[in-house]
């Protein structure tokens, strides 16, 4: 692997995954179609650390709302007062959007007894390409959705674990986390902007866990120490491209369309399902 090939592959992970384009199924048909494979050779650390990179992402593009969610969860812990001993008055919104968010993880369990046959379909772009179309046809229906108006301060446990369940789904390749999961937040009632919101903090333990996972794998395959810096240049790129797409979304979620994302997933849908079939 070359230094080029480490800020495309980059560029691509940040990208497609907070854009509602599937950042696994451009990953496998990069692999699957034009041999341009991050985990060959000994680069799984590599594909780690892409995952890593659009994980900071998420925190300097989201600093307040995890540190309002840190320190308010703290105040529960100590029912109900700050570090200095006096009592919070009214709701704790951030509290409840980590309470939010850690009920919409748990439906990830679900996927472990089936973690193997859904990686063997990295390996099958023809299967890709349909979930493209499909992640197209998500993003149609979100924008023809009536506005809700829930937020962290009134939406439901149920609304969480819909949320939830869907991106178990969404770990399908070609799939779009992001566009499935703030499609589910729409159709929940969710205020648009805030089903953005909530679906881009609900990757971090998503991302976190699959990275965790993907160092015990990355540790025990062969590692090329001199390799070090061109993957720490990859990471870099993931980074600063996860921050321009994640800045994007804020302004697209304003203007309550996904009509790009959606033309785009349906070309690349056909495309793939085209290019597979001479493989």
């Amino acid at each position: 692997m070359n230094i080029g090939s480490a800020i495309f592959l980059g560029i691509v992970q940040g990208l497609a995954e907070f854009l509602p384009i599937s950042s696994s199924g451009h990953l496998s048909v990069l692999q699957n179609l034009f041999h341009l494979n991050s985990l060959e050779d000994g680069h799984l650390f590599f594909d780690v650390l892409l995952h890593l990179g659009t994980l900071v992402s998420i925190f300097v593009c989201y600093w307040k709302d995890i540190k309002d969610m840190v320190r308010e969860v703290f105040v529960v812990l100590r029912g109900g007062r700050t570090a200095s001993g006096e009592a919070v008055q009214g709701r704790l919104p951030a509290a409840r959007l980590f309470m939010m968010l850690v009920i919409a993880t748990l439906p990830l369990v679900l996927i472990v007894p089936v973690n193997g046959l859904v990686e063997e379909l990295y390996y099958h772009s023809w299967f890709i390409g349909i979930a493209f179309l499909l992640t197209g046809c998500l993003l149609y229906v979100s924008d023809r959705m009536a506005p809700g108006r829930k937020t962290e301060k009134n939406m439901r446990i149920r609304d969480a674990l819909i949320i939830g369940c869907c991106q178990c789904v969404a770990t399908i390749p070609g799939l779009s986390r992001s566009g499935t999961t703030i499609t589910a937040g729409i159709a929940a009632g969710l205020d648009r902007q805030f089903a953005m919101r909530f679906s881009f903090l609900l990757s971090i333990p998503a991302v976190l866990g699959a990275n965790i996972l993907g160092i015990v794998d990355a540790i025990q395959s062969d590692f090329d120490l001199a390799l070090l810096p061109v993957y720490l240049v990859g990471m870099l790129a993931a980074v600063i491209s996860g921050i321009g797409a994640i800045t994007l979304m804020k302004l697209i979620s304003r203007k309550n369309k996904f009509g790009f994302f959606t033309y785009y997933c349906w070309a690349a849908g056909i495309v793939t399902l085209v290019l597979s079939l001479g493989y």
